[in-house]
């Protein structure tokens, strides 16, 4: 009697686990892919595919700070790959140690090429037209299309590499330095139990993960924080309540009001959350898109256990070895703090 017991449980548990993916999927929540291949079908750019020299070249241009006009912020200064993607402040710190003037916080850098366009607003299509916009805001790295180009033709190093990268006959213009960050950010893919489970390891979530992905589902956070990202889409914000920071910052979405639903991965990582970095407390953020966004008063139960299930999105990330970078040389533009 005991055995039979003991199988119909576990039974009963494998059941469960089954129709909980199968709930998952139904309501948009996608997994990476274990596959590499099928996962670059994903990733990659038709126009410029991943190879690794590319990747390689690609994240010494992310570290190196003298593309921007100071010298000393790089890409990684805003997006650091050794926390959360991010940079763990309210609003952007840039150029003269200036705080992002919208009061923007920084969106994690990790797994946003799942993203279905980039930036809050939603105004580059992909991730190289996205690496365009720092570098040349002030506010930000501060510098000009042909500082970038300076920098890089500068170091003969530099120039060996975009030619084993490229082929003997490349161009290195901006377009393709910010091209070949973008690729590398491609590749910045974190998965996580929750994808092990949707790929078919019943056992991948905890007892309290998964009632935390039943209670995600069915209050209705999967409406937004859906696909593979859990997120990456423009929706509409403020739906049925104002968030309470709405007057903090100048930011208001692109000309519709739309706003870019971030990423829930690695979110136990990437406080302070919303757009304007005003909420440090996950469970604060929860409870608060439950009344602007669902329209409904969370219970503690009910966000605690949604907590749980964003906990199991935390993704397993490489270790980062910071790049040996090329020596500056005579040509090489000077750092500039004004």
């Amino acid at each position: 009697m005991k055995n039979i017991v003991i199988a119909t449980i576990a039974t009963s548990s494998i059941l469960m686990s089954a129709s909980l993916q199968t709930d998952a999927k139904n309501a948009g929540l996608k997994a990476i892919p274990t596959s590499t291949l099928e996962l670059m079908k994903i990733i990659d750019n038709p126009k410029n595919p991943i190879t690794n020299e590319k990747v390689e070249l690609g994240k010494k241009l992310f570290f190196d700070p003298r593309l921007s006009k100071s010298g000393i912020i790089s890409c990684n200064f805003c997006h650091n790959l050794g926390e959360g993607g991010d940079d763990g402040v309210e609003a952007s710190i840039g150029h003269k140690w200036t705080a992002n003037p919208h009061h923007v916080n920084a969106p994690t850098v990790y797994n946003a090429v799942f993203n279905d366009i980039q930036f809050w607003d939603g105004r580059a299509k992909d991730l190289e037209e996205q690496a365009q916009g720092p570098m040349q805001a002030h506010p930000e790295m501060a510098s000009t299309t042909e500082h970038v180009e300076r920098v890089i033709n500068s170091m003969p190093p530099y120039v060996t590499e975009f030619k084993k990268a490229y082929g003997e006959n490349v161009k290195i213009s901006f377009e393709k330095i910010t091209d070949t960050i973008g690729l590398y950010e491609r590749t910045l893919v974190t998965p996580s139990v929750f994808d092990d489970f949707l790929n078919g390891d019943k056992d991948a979530l905890t007892s309290k993960e998964k009632a935390g992905l039943k209670t995600f589902i069915k209050v209705g956070c999967a409406s937004c924080h859906t696909g593979i990202g859990l997120g990456g889409a423009m929706n509409a914000f403020n739906v049925t309540g104002t968030y309470k920071y709405q007057n903090v910052g100048d930011f208001k979405g692109d000309k519709n009001g739309m706003v870019r639903v971030p990423t829930l991965r690695n979110i136990t990582q990437t406080a302070p959350y919303y757009h304007n970095g005003k909420i440090w407390s996950l469970k604060e953020a929860i409870k608060e898109m439950g009344k602007i966004q669902l329209g409904t008063k969370l219970s503690t139960k009910q966000i605690d256990s949604i907590e749980e299930f964003l906990k199991a999105l935390e993704g397993r990330k490489d270790p980062v070895i910071y790049p040996m970078l090329p020596a500056s040389t005579a040509t090489t533009p000077k750092p500039d703090m004004n």
